[in-house]
């Protein structure tokens, strides 16, 4: 349930800042892939690609990890 809260925070972060999902791979060093893997739930992102995701996006790791206000 956490997992699903964090791959839709990270969606929800990448959109509202305008990227898309290869402009955060290339920020992030991830792959395009993983990023979509990672949004639609099909992986559970590791505490690595979480770090590299929150300093893409220009967020302390624990802003992104906070889903206390997302909803399923």
């Amino acid at each position: 349930m956490i997992s699903e809260k964090i791959c839709l925070k990270i969606k929800f972060e990448r959109q509202k800042r305008g990227l898309s999902q290869e402009q955060l791979a290339l920020q992030s060093a991830l792959s395009r892939n993983a990023i979509w893997k990672i949004e639609s739930g099909r992986v559970s992102p590791t505490i690595d690609s979480l770090e590299k995701i929150a300093k893409a996006l220009d967020m302390d790791f624990s802003e992104l990890t906070d889903v206390s206000k997302v909803e399923l």
